[in-house]
């Protein structure tokens, strides 16, 4: 019985410093800062670790363009940042969570 209350101690002392990596984590992820960038440069979408829009310029030789054109190329910008937002995002949580494996236990990522 003792060596079972001393694995579910160990368990939860792992626990206990998952959550403070977790909570660290995830000030760091709020942090992240991604770029899109699509149209060769002409337009550029800057999101935040939360996934929300911080920033979009536009160039000017855009701005002549086609309004259907520039459509498309913010849509390709701002996926370019969200497909950035998610790689960082998971490996700052791969950075927390990393050592951490209890077995039978998947991460729900």
């Amino acid at each position: 019985m003792e060596l079972i209350m001393t694995d579910f101690s160990k368990i939860l002392d792992k626990a206990k410093e998952l959550e403070a990596k977790m909570k660290e984590s995830q000030q760091k992820i709020k942090e992240i800062r991604v770029e899109g960038i699509s149209g060769s440069n002409s337009v550029r979408i800057t999101l935040d670790g939360e996934g929300e829009m911080q920033k979009i310029n536009l160039s000017d030789e855009i701005m002549k363009e086609d309004k259907t054109i520039i459509e498309d190329l913010i849509v390709a910008a701002h996926n370019s940042a969200k497909s950035q937002l998610k790689s960082k995002t998971t490996e700052e949580i791969s950075k927390a969570t990393g050592g951490f494996g209890i077995p039978g236990f998947k991460w729900p990522l």
